[in-house]
C-alpha cells in the first residue's frame, strides 16, 4: 500500500492529511483566528501560529487515519506559491520528518493541489472524476485563471486576470463595506437577502477569456463613497442589495469568460476550484449554465475548496506513482510558477 502524509501551510491554515492508495483517510485543519482583528492575514503571526499548530495537527491526522508512522511511504508538502514564512514551517517539518523516518519527500505546487481536489475520494461517498481534457476555472484570493487540464501533469493556462483576482475583489469590497475579515463569505451570505439587479457596475473590456477586477474594485469604492456623501447610512440601509449586486457582477464576469473558453475549445467537461468555488452564488450559476449548455460539471465539496492538505496529498499520490521525489536541498518559493 502507498500511504502519503501531506502538509499544507501556504497561508493561514495549518492542515495535514493522509491518503492511502488514492483514498482519503483523514484530514485535520487548524484555523488562525488571530488575523480577524487586523482585517487580513499578518504573515509574521501566521508563521508563528503554524509553528504552534503543525505538530498536533499532524499527530491527529495520523491517528485519525488509523495508520502508524512506519506505514507512511512519503511525506508531501506545499512548496509554493504562498507566504514565505508559512511555507517554510511546512517545508522544514517535512524535511525533518523525512530524515527521521527515512522516507522520500514530494513537493507540490499549491495551485496543482486545487485542481487535484476534484479527484479526492472518500469511502462511502459517491464521486465522479473529471475526464481529461477538461477546463477548470481556478478562483481564489490570489488567482483567477481558466486552465486547460490535459492530464495530471500537463496543464495550460488559457485565460487569466491581468491585474487583481476575483477573491480579492470580494475581500476588498467587504472591507469597503466595513465587514469583518474574512469578508467574502459574508458577502455571499448577505447577497441571498438582496436584489442582485439593484445596482449595476460596468464590465471590464479585456480579452475574451481574460479577466480584470481592478476597475470593478475602484468603481465599487467610488460608488460607496459618493452614495455615503448623500446618505451617511447608505451602506447600513442597503447592505444586502449592495452585496447581491457586487456578487452578481463578479460572477457574471467569471461565467462569461468561462463560457467563451468552452466555445473556443469545444470542451464541455468543466470544473471549478479554489477558495471562491465555495461561493454559493457561483456554484448555483454554474449548475444553471451547465444544465442549459450541456456541460459536464464538477464542483468540489466545500471542505476541499479552501486550502487543505487533502488536495496536496492527492497531487503527491500521482507523483509518487511516477517516483517524482524531492531533494533535501529544496526551499520554499513564495512565487512558485503557477502551472
Amino acid at each position: 500500500m502507498k500511504t502519503i502524509l501531506a502538509i499544507e501551510s501556504s497561508c493561514d491554515d495549518t492542515s495535514a492529511a493522509v491518503i492511502q492508495d488514492g483514498w482519503l483517510l483523514s484530514m485535520v485543519t487548524a484555523n488562525q483566528n488571530v488575523h480577524k482583528k487586523y482585517g487580513g492575514v499578518v504573515p509574521e503571526l501566521a508563521s508563528r501560529a503554524h509553528q504552534a499548530n503543525i505538530v498536533p495537527v499532524i499527530d491527529t491526522a495520523i491517528k485519525d487515519a488509523g495508520v502508524k508512522i512506519s506505514d507512511i511511504s512519503a511525506i508531501a508538502f506545499t512548496r509554493g506559491p504562498g507566504l514565505l514564512g508559512s511555507l517554510l514551517v511546512g517545508v522544514s517539518f517535512a524535511k525533518g520528518f523525512a530524515l527521521a523516518n527515512n522516507i522520500p519527500m514530494i513537493e507540490v505546487n499549491h495551485l496543482h493541489g486545487h485542481i487535484a481536489a476534484l479527484f479526492l475520494k472518500e469511502k462511502g461517498i459517491a464521486h465522479t472524476d473529471p475526464q481529461f481534457p477538461f477546463l477548470t476555472l481556478l478562483v481564489s484570493g490570489g488567482h483567477t485563471q481558466i486552465i486547460l487540464v490535459k492530464s495530471f501533469f500537463e496543464k495550460e493556462i488559457i485565460g487569466e486576470t491581468i491585474d487583481d483576482a476575483a477573491g480579492e475583489a470580494f475581500d476588498k469590497t467587504a472591507k469597503i463595506l466595513g465587514l469583518p475579515y474574512p469578508g467574502g463569505p459574508l458577502i455571499d451570505k448577505y447577497s441571498k437577502l438582496g436584489n442582485p439587479k439593484r445596482f449595476k457596475f460596468s464590465k471590464p473590456k479585456v480579452g475574451d477569456i481574460d479577466f480584470s477586477f481592478s476597475g470593478l474594485k475602484t468603481a465599487i469604492l467610488y460608488f460607496i463613497r459618493d452614495e455615503h456623501k448623500k446618505n451617511p447610512n447608505f451602506v447600513k440601509e442597503n447592505l444586502y442589495d449592495i452585496c447581491a449586486s457586487v456578487q452578481f457582477s463578479i460572477i457574471d464576469i467569471l461565467i462569461e469568460k468561462l463560457t467563451n473558453a468552452v466555445l473556443k475549445t469545444g470542451i464541455k467537461e468543466v470544473a471549478i476550484a479554489g477558495g471562491v468555488s465555495a461561493n454559493s452564488g457561483l456554484r448555483n450559476r454554474l449548475k444553471a449554465e451547465a444544465e442549459e449548455n450541456d456541460w459536464v460539471l464538477h464542483i468540489p465539496e466545500f471542505k476541499f475548496t479552501t486550502d487543505n492538505a487533502a488536495m496536496i496529498a492527492m497531487t503527491a499520490y500521482h507523483k509518487l506513482l511516477r517516483r517524482e521525489f524531492t531533494e533535501h536541498t529544496v526551499t520554499a518559493e513564495a512565487r512558485l510558477k503557477d502551472i
